[in-house]
């Protein structure tokens, strides 16, 4: 609860700083625009922060999110698909991604940084292979489709507000991230593998299992990013689209209260993380001229999350300790 306030405070802070900076911060279309990105990468966040709760890593998000936002519109409009069809297929791919990583590192044993790299090489790679590097979109036509994430919702209640279309898919998803990792015997399991897997194998935890469903569901939800990611933007350039973005997700995950060590994580605190990781992203684009910095700034961001996330286990054993000689004494 100290992390979500803690991360809470300092997004209200940047938000009120780049607001006195920038005249355009608070402007209709900036937040309107600003609210529909932290949906989309608040999306793809909650699913790796599955995966670092369980101690492991996910470095194919972005290339996830390209094979999937490529190939749905190059079902559609070079293949000639059906809708319901082509979201079958990229939803059915995106899971069997996850799926594969998943066997990859509780069968074999793989480093789940050697898995997710090799993905991130590959995914992308196929998809610049089947588009033949060459943009694909839906042009005039999937109107009806790409309401999905252009749309919007009115909220009559807060004055005419209306909320982006994305943010519904983030509620869902938020929703049931919170009740199955909080409220189930599953969360629990995955919270326990990520504080300690041997222990929790032989606790009778069947810890393959529950690695393989933390993958799922990460490259489930990034497909369902990369859906929704070329929905809004209506085409795809397989060299960029999706660059990076696992490195958002994970710095919105640790921001959140995630520990890459495994074994913490909140679902609130990684959608106030990825709403901060927006809102500097934003600020770096009004407020300077040097938009080259903003992977400077993940870097940092990632790393102050790692120092911090030291300190507090090394603070959190001493107390312990401490607390254990007192008690004998």
């Amino acid at each position: 609860m100290k992390k979500i306030l803690g991360i809470t405070t300092l997004l209200f802070v940047v938000c009120v700083l780049t607001s006195l900076a920038s005249d355009s911060f608070l402007s209709a279309y900036n937040l309107e625009n600003l609210v529909r990105r932290t949906a989309l990468f608040g999306i793809i966040s909650i699913g790796v922060a599955f995966v670092i709760v369980t101690g492991g890593i996910d470095l194919s998000i972005g290339s996830v999110v390209c094979l999937v936002g490529c190939g749905l519109p190059w079902l559609l409009t070079t293949q000639g698909w059906s809708v319901p069809a082509a979201l079958l297929a990229v939803t059915a791919l995106s899971l069997s991604i996850g799926l594969f990583h998943g066997l990859l590192i509780t069968k074999l044993k793989l480093p789940p940084f050697v898995v997710t790299l090799c993905g991130l090489l590959l995914y992308r790679g196929i998809a610049r292979g089947f588009t033949r590097d060459q943009t694909v979109g839906f042009g005039s036509d999937f109107k009806g489709l790409r309401t999905l994430a252009t749309g919007e919702i009115p909220l009559p209640f807060l004055g005419g507000f209306s909320l982006p279309a994305p943010w519904i898919f983030l509620l869902v998803v938020a929703v049931l991230a919170a009740v199955f990792l909080n409220r189930t015997i599953y969360g629990r399991y995955l919270l326990a593998l990520g504080r300690n897997e041997e222990a929790a194998r032989y606790s009778g935890i069947n810890t393959d299992r529950m690695v393989i469903l933390a993958y799922v569901i990460s490259s489930g939800l990034a497909g369902l990013g990369g859906i929704l990611f070329v929905l809004d933007v209506n085409s795809a350039q397989p060299v960029d689209f999706g660059n990076f973005y696992e490195l958002y997700a994970i710095a919105a995950a640790v921001l959140g209260g995630c520990s890459l060590r495994g074994g913490e994580g909140t679902i609130v605190g990684v959608i106030v993380g990825a709403a901060l990781m927006q809102v500097l992203r934003n600020m770096i684009t009004l407020v300077t001229t040097h938009n080259n910095i903003e992977f400077a700034i993940i870097g940092a961001v990632i790393l102050a999350g790692v120092i911090a996330d030291e300190l507090v286990k090394r603070y959190a054993i001493r107390r312990r300790a401490a607390r254990a000689l007192a008690a004998e004494g």
